[in-house]
């Protein structure tokens, strides 16, 4: 399955042409193309999918989200052990350690 996820935006760059993101989805960290949403900034966060974001979201929303998709183990079909490895060190809902 191929879920549409939220993540925070950490830095932006500009690579061969394409802006592009590293975003933080409670942890775990992915190179995100922002072709759809060029202006997106630090802090924000995007709405994911297949590495393209695809709309911004606003902080309260993605964390519900995080929440609801880490209880019903979509994020860890989604990213393997490795989210659940992070969720170990950190919380994605209160962006706080555990």
């Amino acid at each position: 399955m191929c879920l549409a996820i939220p993540g925070r935006v950490l830095r932006t760059e500009e690579v061969d042409g394409a802006v592009m993101a590293e975003v933080d989805f409670g942890g775990v960290r992915k190179e995100v193309c922002l072709q759809y949403v060029p202006d997106a900034a630090a802090g924000e966060y995007v709405v994911v999918h297949v590495g393209f974001a695809i709309q911004r979201l606003d902080e309260k929303s993605a964390q519900r989200t995080l929440a609801d998709f880490e209880r019903l183990g979509l994020l860890e079909e989604e990213f393997g052990d490795g989210f659940e490895r992070a969720g170990t060190e950190h919380n994605p809902v209160e962006g706080t350690e555990r």
